[in-house]
């Protein structure tokens, strides 16, 4: 089991076997630049404090976020005498922890696609398969699979024995998605509330290259900026005490597409509250599609939210990338979806949906320091479905029923396997994929 994350207390007992010492074989502290080999972890717990033991292995969870994730997918549960033990509670583990950007806090794409490389390659070297868990994600990109982090990732899944199990985020309710068509008659109007004491904000559009129109933003005092220039590099606009800084994208050799970029910034200290508008006015229109998607709900305050959001393509890159299972959230208490889970497209789009969802909603699981904790997010839902994909691979490969259960056969055995919910009338969907997770319904007959 490979977590790739914000770290582990690897004090924590649910993490250490019988005898005390650690499961963990390896630990890359990717901001101290320091790979912890298992014998150094267990000189570090044995030198009879915390403090002591960070003087040799010195990389500690802050968040607890990554000890969340690894105790649901692989915890024994020793701190519980079993009761909170996660889904593969004797496999051996693999750690990242992340380098985090210093501006926002999150992962950057080469941090990312090291480590999953690292972990692939690690077990590889140990013969062992590998189940790699991803619980976060971002909203930068066109959401259709073609970007950086997510044609690396389809490739990665095609390495070794491998299966990559991602978070589908939490940004189904949040109101930060807006989608559409132009059409060639009319402009098309999109409201954006902006609550008071927002400090910054990043507006995408994306759209087909082929499509041409005028794009106005205009200030809830109704001054106009645009139509917004296409020159070279970055333009800059003033609307009362707001900056506005616009970037007009062009295709790639791998995405077809073009983006718009708009970041709001203050003039002072906030930007300028109220419901503003983003008008397209036709001049050539093929296709007329676009869709738009502000920053990440984690960095917006929560009032600063599209007027007429679309909550579908809500789902987080890279958890949109083709060879992975993107997995969802749902209430396992009351059988529901969760609202917050981020959802796929529409179901007669070819892009992503998600696979299936698992619990994330008041979860119970290890605490950083000792204990434990009730945690939510689609983040949790994650390590349920990866520690699934650990045990089918164990079943499949290290037990000799199926030495080719890995990758998509993977993939395809827990879709197969998955429970329907109550209230939806189609499969797959934009909410759940095939359904909820279910182990013994995935095994084949």
């Amino acid at each position: 089991m490979a977590v790739i994350d914000s770290g582990v207390d690897y004090f924590h007992p649910d993490f250490r076997k019988e005898d005390g010492s650690t499961r963990i074989l390896e630990l890359w502290d990717q901001e101290a630049d320091r790979i912890y080999s298992q014998e150094e972890i267990n000189r570090a717990l044995e030198a009879g404090s915390r403090e002591a033991g960070y003087e040799i292995v010195g990389e500690r969870d802050l968040s607890g976020h990554g000890t969340q994730v690894l105790a649901i997918a692989a915890g024994n549960g020793r701190a519980s005498g079993g009761q909170y033990r996660g889904v593969a509670p004797e496999s051996d583990l693999l750690v990242v922890k992340l380098g985090l950007a210093p501006r926002d806090g999150f992962p950057r794409t080469a941090e990312v696609m090291t480590a999953v490389e690292y972990v692939i390659r690690k077990a590889e070297a140990l013969g062992k398969p590998v189940s790699v868990n991803l619980s976060f994600g971002n909203v930068y990109g066109s959401h259709r699979g073609t970007s950086l982090l997510e044609t690396y990732l389809e490739l990665m899944a095609d390495q070794w024995k491998t299966v990559i199990s991602v978070g589908t985020g939490n940004e189904g309710g949040t109101g930060g998605h807006a989608s559409g068509t132009v059409s060639s008659e009319e402009p098309s109007q999109i409201e954006l509330l902006i609550q008071e004491f927002e400090t910054g904000l990043s507006l995408q559009i994306w759209k087909n290259y082929a499509d041409q129109y005028r794009v106005t933003i205009v200030h809830p005092n109704g001054q106009e900026a645009g139509p917004l220039g296409q020159e070279a590099g970055t333009a800059r606009y003033r609307l009362g005490r707001t900056e506005l800084l616009v970037y007009y994208g062009m295709p790639s050799p791998y995405q077809g597409l073009q983006e718009i970029y708009v970041e709001f910034l203050p003039g002072e200290v906030y930007l300028d509250e109220g419901t503003w508008r983003i008008l397209l006015t036709p001049l050539r229109i093929v296709n007329g599609e676009y869709d738009m998607w502000l920053s990440d709900a984690r960095v917006r305050n929560r009032g600063t939210r599209f007027l007429q959001p679309s909550p579908l393509a809500t789902m987080t890159i890279p958890a949109t990338a083709g060879r992975v299972i993107s997995v969802g959230a749902y209430d396992a208490r009351r059988q529901q979806y969760a609202v917050f889970s981020g959802r796929g497209w529409p179901e007669q789009k070819l892009y992503a949906l998600p696979d299936l969802a698992a619990p994330g909603v008041e979860v119970t699981t290890a605490a950083p320091g000792g204990g434990y904790v009730s945690v939510t997010g689609t983040s949790f839902a994650v390590p349920f479905v990866a520690g699934a994909a650990a045990l089918l691979m164990e079943w499949g490969i290290t037990e000799g029923n199926d030495p080719f259960l890995y990758g998509e056969k993977v993939k395809a055995y827990l879709q197969r396997g998955a429970r329907q919910l109550p209230g939806f009338s189609s499969w797959p969907n934009s909410e759940l994929g095939y359904g909820v997770l279910c182990v013994r319904d995935s095994l084949p007959e």
